[in-house]
């Protein structure tokens, strides 16, 4: 029996309506500052994401400010050694990659990723603030060395330049995990040309750091060295002050996602719900399977997520199958998440699950790009860094990073993406997980680069008889430029890679939340950084040698340093392919 003619023209207006609405607003439950659905000639897009970018670049201006020169601040102002100081170093910027799992988590869970960088901000400026008191007046940091003694600081100065610098590192906890998937969700996934356009967004981001990054290096860090630390601090300061009004003069055009509540209990009701249910044999048919019956997920915010396959009997706590037993179908008892969860709150758990070999694997490159602000810098100090009568600060030198970062970032998207595509038939030209391998096995040659230098200035330092002094060598800093130059190649792969696959192929809720797990990947190699540098100076230290790393570094060997990190690199690359060629995509209905 067929539809009556007045039911088909009912369903034909609806089924119009339905199409000119997703034409009108966005399709992927993105809502206005309000919590109304959004126009999408209205809102978000590049004409929002500009303030989003504007707010990264000035806050790499302040990030940068800091980091790229804090080394020499700890040696020649605060007078610590070069192990304790690259140790200092990698601590604190581990920590500032750290706190991201904190303000992931508020922003998915309950404030919001607006609400989170917010709030967070202001703390970061305070730390801004604090930290500049403590370079300007002069009763807050040691006196200055007399001949050889330097006096050390006492702990009140130390307390008060690292009470500044933790606040720094808390107040980029909301900011880093937020800010670029608050800028990603401005596109919508569900148009085709929002899509392709998200995919830039990620590369323009990271285009927009690096200015950011190039005026620290530059300018900032001349600043520190001829003028002084309190101006030298105080600009980083002033450009955070900017970066707040950028990221509030977009409020109105600005796509919100709402908050779908702890990510944590979630996870926790599919383990307990999976660990009741470890005993029943899953069945074949994916229809048996648990899901909501309308077309919105029961987790707020998020879409629903298709059921795959993988890690059923892998390990018990991992039986993340939640599916209806005899008795539920017939008592019809679908209310308590603690005994069963639909397919997309299990789909949520596992792809965390399957995104974590991944992660695990690509932790060695951040481990290469700690030694930009550490052992790159110490290197640079004892090199002729003359250009004419101008002496070029030794933090400086990271500006050829950060040029080839930018250089890097406009040609893989304007060159390499359009040509490569022609190949694999990908949007975005090479997969995110194909990225992040090539920018490992550049991360390998990097290090090589570095200890051939390395090698080449050790030489000549006992050819000209100055191993034991500590004085610069007369070896071109030009010499540094191409392990400056791979890595920031490296950081165009593996780091802008990084982000893009683990926005792409994170569930709607837990966005911020999976964006952290990139910036962690910094945090965890910033301290395995340190790690490797404690141990490496307890060994080479014992018997009273002067080791790899010594405050005189023509007595050194840190060319075997970086063979070490080089030999590192390539066997986290072997393990990052094999667990890259495993990994299984999300299912998006």
């Amino acid at each position: 029996m067929g539809i009556p003619i007045q039911g088909q023209d009912f369903l034909l207006e609806r089924a119009l309506l339905q199409r000119k609405n997703s034409e009108l607003y966005t399709g992927d439950g993105s809502v206005d500052i309000q919590g109304k659905p959004v126009l999408r000639s209205k809102t978000g897009k590049w004409r929002a994401s500009s303030f989003i970018l504007g707010t990264e670049c000035c806050e790499r201006v302040t990030y940068f400010g800091i980091v790229t020169n804090l080394v020499s601040y700890i040696t020649s102002i605060l007078h610590k050694g070069n192990v304790s100081a690259a140790r200092s170093v990698s601590t604190w910027n581990g920590t500032c990659y750290l706190t991201p799992l904190v303000g992931a988590f508020l922003a998915d869970a309950y404030w919001g990723k607006y609400r989170t960088i917010a709030v967070f901000s202001s703390i970061y400026f305070i730390g801004m603030c604090t930290l500049t008191i403590s370079a300007s007046i002069p009763a807050f940091r040691p006196p200055q060395c007399l001949g050889l003694t330097c006096p050390s600081a006492t702990p009140a100065q130390s307390a008060i330049f690292f009470v500044g610098l933790y606040l720094i590192a808390v107040g980029m906890g909301g900011i880093k995990p937020c800010i670029s998937s608050f800028g990603a969700d401005q596109f919508d996934d569900t148009d085709p040309r929002e899509r392709v356009a998200k995919g830039s967004f990620f590369n323009w981001f990271f285009f927009f750091m690096y200015i950011g990054a190039l005026l620290s290096s530059s300018l900032i860090v001349w600043i520190q060295e001829n003028v002084g630390w309190a101006v030298g601090f105080g600009i980083p300061a002033l450009f955070m002050g900017l970066a707040v009004a950028s990221f509030f003069s977009g409020t109105r055009l600005y796509r919100f996602r709402l908050p779908g509540g702890s990510p944590v209990t979630r996870i926790s009701q599919v383990v307990v719900a999976s660990l009741r249910k470890w005993k029943f044999v899953v069945p074949q048919d994916s229809s048996l399977l648990y899901e909501t019956s309308d077309e919105h997920s029961a987790i707020e915010g998020s879409r629903k997520l298709g059921h795959t396959d993988g890690l059923k009997r892998s390990v018990t706590i991992l039986y993340l199958l939640g599916y209806l037993s005899d008795s539920e179908m017939n008592s019809c008892d679908f209310s308590s998440p603690w005994r069963l969860c639909t397919v997309t709150q299990v789909e949520e758990s596992k792809i965390l699950i399957r995104m974590f070999p991944i992660w695990a694997t690509s932790i060695f490159f951040c481990v290469v790009y700690s030694q930009l602000s550490t052992t790159f810098v110490e290197q640079a100090k004892v090199m002729d860094r003359t250009v004419g009568s101008f002496t070029i600060p030794a933090a400086s030198l990271s500006v050829l990073y950060v040029m080839s970062g930018m250089v890097g970032v406009l040609a893989y998207d304007k060159i390499v993406v359009p040509m490569i595509r022609n190949f694999t038939g990908r949007e975005r030209g090479f997969s995110e997980l194909q990225r992040i391998g090539i920018g490992l096995f550049i991360s390998c040659l990097a290090m090589v680069a570095g200890a051939l230098v390395e090698s080449r200035r050790l030489q000549l330092a006992k050819e000209l008889d100055l191993v034991d002094k500590n004085v610069v060598v007369p070896l071109k800093f030009y010499w540094q430029i191409p392990q400056y130059f791979l890595v920031g190649c490296t950081d165009v792969f593996s780091f802008v890679g990084a982000m893009e696959f683990f926005y792409n192929q994170s569930p709607d809720a837990i966005r911020s939340l999976c964006v952290a797990l990139p910036l962690l990947l910094t945090s965890v190699g910033s301290y395995l950084n340190s790690l490797i540098l404690t141990i490496v100076a307890a060994i080479t230290t014992a018997g009273g040698k002067a080791g790899w790393i010594p405050d005189n570094m023509n007595q050194g060997h840190l060319d075997y340093f970086f063979w070490l990190l080089s030999g590192l690199s390539f066997l986290n690359l072997l393990m990052y392919g094999f667990c890259s060629m495993k990994y299984k995509p999300k299912k998006v209905l």
